[in-house]
């Protein structure tokens, strides 16, 4: 009954502050902020599976890319996201490219400013360092989804070399596939928010503080996908009719709108429970300045 007693109190306590730190504009920040960036990302990811020969390796990395998220969100947007990737470019390696490697890097930023905020700091690093930062990440969150897409298009051929020497291997590749596909898109996702939280923000938090909020915002991500697709399975022609020929960017942007809601909700949950467990007198800024080994518990 304590522990309930704690956990709802903590929770109130990160849903006030939420409020406070104006939480629902800033998911809506990230949510357009994703949404802009995510086009100017494909190009990245088309480029650069082009300069490695294989631009097929893109088309399966925003196929892994959707693949969480609900199948109406990810049909309405299939089409401009085939069409970006299908289009032939000239400008890889150039300053089209650079721009865009750029604009997918704004995604990254607002990510910063909802967790900066979470966390109660103030960033003290010079921007242009931020922003290179932001660059980086996004080149390395395109560098692994072409792996990922590398890998799965290398399964059926593994699955093959496997079933000689194996005979007792699954025979179901599509079985077996989407199993993978999942496993490793929410393996990827998990890993992502460990490094988002620990060290997108300014200040040091140790792997325990920003873990419940990772795990709250995994399990409500994916009841919010499953709800909002189970909604739009019934009412997604209301979309349509209200937006037309805008529906698809709508229904991608209010799926965005929840889930960077999710997000922001699950920092200011890490920082309602490092609040809880600081001795009298300490404040959540010292706590984070702090390296982590001797950061209060």
């Amino acid at each position: 009954m304590r522990q309930l007693r704690y956990a709802y109190l903590v929770g109130i306590d990160a849903f006030y502050t939420f409020l406070a730190d104006d939480g629902w504009a800033i998911a809506s920040h990230i949510a357009l902020s994703s949404l802009m960036a995510l086009f100017p990302f494909l190009i990245v990811l088309t480029s650069l599976a082009g300069f490695f020969g294989s631009k097929g390796l893109a088309d399966q990395a925003a196929e892994l890319m959707l693949q969480v998220w609900p199948i109406q969100v990810a049909d309405a947007l299939s089409g401009e996201i085939h069409d970006v990737l299908t289009t032939t470019r000239g400008d890889a390696l150039t300053i089209g490219l650079l721009l865009a490697i750029y604009f997918a890097s704004n995604g990254i930023e607002s990510l910063r400013v909802a967790l900066n905020r979470a966390y109660a700091v103030t960033e003290t690093r010079s921007w242009y360092w931020l922003r290179l930062e932001s660059i980086g990440y996004t080149l390395v969150a395109a560098f692994t989804a072409l792996a990922m897409a590398f890998l799965i298009v290398l399964g059926p051929l593994l699955l093959a070399a496997a079933r000689r020497y194996v005979p007792l291997v699954i025979e179901d590749n599509a079985t077996l596939l989407n199993v993978t596909r999942y496993g490793i898109t929410i393996t990827v996702l998990i890993i992502a928010l460990f490094l988002l939280h620990a060290w997108l923000p300014c200040g040091r938090r140790t792997f325990w503080q920003i873990l419940p909020g990772i795990i709250f915002t995994m399990v409500a991500s994916l009841l919010s996908g499953i709800g909002f697709g189970m909604y739009l399975a019934r009412f997604a022609s209301n979309y349509v009719t209200m937006y037309a020929g805008l529906a698809s960017v709508i229904i991608a942007l209010v799926f965005l709108y929840f889930i960077a809601a999710i997000f922001v909700y699950g920092g200011e949950l890490n920082a309602a429970i490092i609040k809880s467990r600081l001795p009298r007198g300490v404040s959540l800024q010292a706590a984070q300045s702090l390296a982590p080994e001797e950061t209060p518990v």
